[in-house]
């Protein structure tokens, strides 16, 4: 499984994607996780299975979450607590959640 955070410029949410792979090593969940900015979703969106788009974002969600579902795949929204307060493991889990629920159809 591949997953993205896209984002305004990727300071934070680097931080985020650290977390998240050390969430993913600690529940043997192999998978790639990387952050890229709003700028570079439609190039990202064809290299991974799921994005996740950061708060600081949110506005471009509704499209992108459009242009991943016409590509068949999985975008959420990263919850504003958890990305505040660096919860790899909460954001990990929703990952795989979108990911599992987009493979079930």
């Amino acid at each position: 499984m591949k997953i993205f955070l896209c984002c305004a410029a990727g300071m934070s949410t680097s931080m985020l994607v650290k977390k998240m792979r050390e969430a993913a090593d600690n529940q043997n969940i192999d998978c790639s996780i990387n952050a890229y900015s709003v700028s570079e979703f439609e190039a990202s969106l064809a290299e991974n299975d799921v994005c996740l788009v950061a708060p600081q974002v949110k506005f471009q969600f509704e499209d992108f979450k459009k242009r991943a579902e016409e590509n068949g795949k999985a975008c959420g929204l990263i919850d504003m607590m958890s990305y505040g307060m660096m919860k790899g493991d909460v954001v990990l889990n929703q990952a795989v959640n979108l990911y599992q629920s987009m493979n079930s159809k």
